[in-house]
């Protein structure tokens, strides 16, 4: 029977490189001279630092364009909340990695509603897919990529 998997993943080498370009930027750009403005990656948690949130905001957005660029979601970036210590200001930024027990409900409710003739299966942090037709199976895939979900998702795994 033809299958594949719902999974959400992040390129974390493109998660890098889209740090290490902002990085650049932030280095050459004018309006960031004299400033102590930095990016750091630890585990699965980017750290911004500028000296105001004007400049953090700038920051963000240069990463998230940078992201972008290098077809790495932005939606995959749970910002936290903006922090102050002494004259720096700092954001946590969470990358988010496999779907949740309450996101995969959500899909899994997603497909059912559509009344596609298939099977899911919840395993783990990823949601298999199971239908006698491909055809069924395209179907459900076109269906979530229209879908607005919160979470991107990629599908993967497709055995016919």
């Amino acid at each position: 029977m033809p299958s594949f998997d719902i999974v959400s993943e992040v390129d974390m080498p493109e998660v890098n490189n889209a740090l290490d370009q902002s990085r650049r930027e932030v280095a050459t750009r004018f309006d960031f001279k004299g400033v102590d403005a930095s990016f750091e990656l630890k585990e699965k948690e980017i750290t911004l630092t500028a000296d105001s949130e004007f400049q953090l905001e700038q920051m963000l957005d240069i990463l998230k364009g940078k992201m972008v660029k290098r077809n790495v979601d932005a939606k995959s970036l749970e910002m936290g909340e903006l922090q102050k210590s002494g004259k720096q200001v700092f954001q946590v930024l969470t990358i988010q990695q496999g779907l949740e027990a309450d996101m995969s409900r959500k899909i899994v409710k997603l497909i059912k509603d559509s009344k596609a003739k298939v099977q899911t299966a919840i395993q783990g942090e990823k949601l298999r897919v199971t239908g006698k037709k491909r055809d069924d199976l395209q179907e459900v895939i076109a269906m979530l990529r229209e879908a607005k979900l919160d979470v991107p998702v990629q599908f993967n795994n497709f055995r016919d």
